[in-house]
């Protein structure tokens, strides 16, 4: 969660080489020097998960680099210890009895069949697919609140330099209060809190006026909302991945990833309606998307799956 600050501070860098570079042709290119940095500097030191490895059956490569975490760690993988898939697993495994150490070992080091999946085994399973259907109307109405927010403030009337870098700060509090709140209330609560929070303040904004003290109001309502529904952006991504299994967990983010996408493309026709119609169209959203988000599972302290048969069973 600690990325989303970066990410923040990012768009408020953004908004001063903005004000730098005012023709869009030169912004474009200073902007795009941090792609480059990224490949130089960052790609090279991102490992691949145990989890894609364990599921694809290279169990060899998921030790390996399981070996190489602990190490990084100063700690060390005692012996008799292994990898293995929910439905591989039971509970006789599970409570460290009726396992011979040396067939133990053996399953450590042995490579089998990758299990793979698509979004067709999320919608096919009744487990999942009211979940994705629910993750990807969260993703897509949160993504119209807050690029739409970000946009709307060409409405306010007020230092666009400034609003944009108000909005990435007012962002950034909202990531450390949902960080803290996250794993002492759960995920569910907290994503209906925050779009309600968003939902309400923006809201307020269709209420009032663009006129003397009332664009400060106005203002202070984007910030808020874009404050409430940064949280919410924050913590989809953690309650998204950890409500489907391993084998089908990139195929899901992709396709909440892109609903997204596509909100971020609408928000511009909400922000060019002008007048208090965005502001009313947010709150519709971030009310909506709090109402939705109530028929989702609680999945705080609950395991992480890895394939449809380990979900279905702990479930059962």
């Amino acid at each position: 969660m600690s990325t989303f600050y970066f990410f923040s501070g990012g768009i408020a860098l953004l908004s001063g080489v903005a004000y730098i570079f005012q023709t869009w042709r030169y912004l474009y290119i200073a902007s795009s020097i941090p792609s480059f940095l990224y490949i130089i500097l960052v790609l090279p030191f991102i490992s691949e998960s145990p989890r894609w490895y364990l599921v694809r059956g290279n169990v060899t490569e998921a030790m390996k680099l399981m070996s190489t975490i602990a190490s990084s760690n100063g700690k060390h993988l005692p012996d008799g210890v292994l990898l293995a898939l929910d439905d591989e697993t039971s509970s006789t495994i599970n409570q460290g009895s009726g396992y011979d150490i040396t067939t133990m070992m053996t399953y450590k080091n042995e490579n089998k069949d990758a299990l793979v999946g698509s979004i067709i085994d999320v919608v096919r399973s009744p487990i999942t697919r009211m979940r994705l259907f629910i993750a990807v109307a969260l993703n897509f109405l949160g993504s119209v609140v807050y690029y739409g927010l970000s946009l709307n403030v060409m409405n306010l009337e007020t230092n666009l330099y400034l609003n944009v870098m108000l909005n990435s700060v007012a962002e950034m509090p909202a990531f450390t209060i949902t960080a803290v709140l996250l794993d002492r209330f759960g995920r569910k609560p907290l994503t209906v809190a925050t779009m309600w929070f968003s939902g309400f303040f923006c809201l307020m904004g269709s209420l009032v006026g663009n006129v003397g003290v009332w664009k400060m109001v106005r203002m202070v309502c984007g910030v808020l909302g874009i404050f409430g529904m940064a949280g919410t952006y924050n913590l989809l991504f953690i309650y998204t991945a950890e409500l489907f299994p391993t084998v089908v967990r990139n195929a899901a983010l992709g396709c909440t990833t892109q609903a997204s996408q596509m909100g971020a493309i609408l928000a511009p026709f909400v922000v060019v309606l002008g007048g208090w119609l965005p502001f009313a169209v947010f709150a519709a959203c971030g009310i909506v998307g709090g109402m939705f988000a109530f028929n989702l599972p609680e999945t705080l302290n609950q395991p992480l799956y890895d394939t449809f048969g380990g979900m279905e069973a702990g479930l059962a």
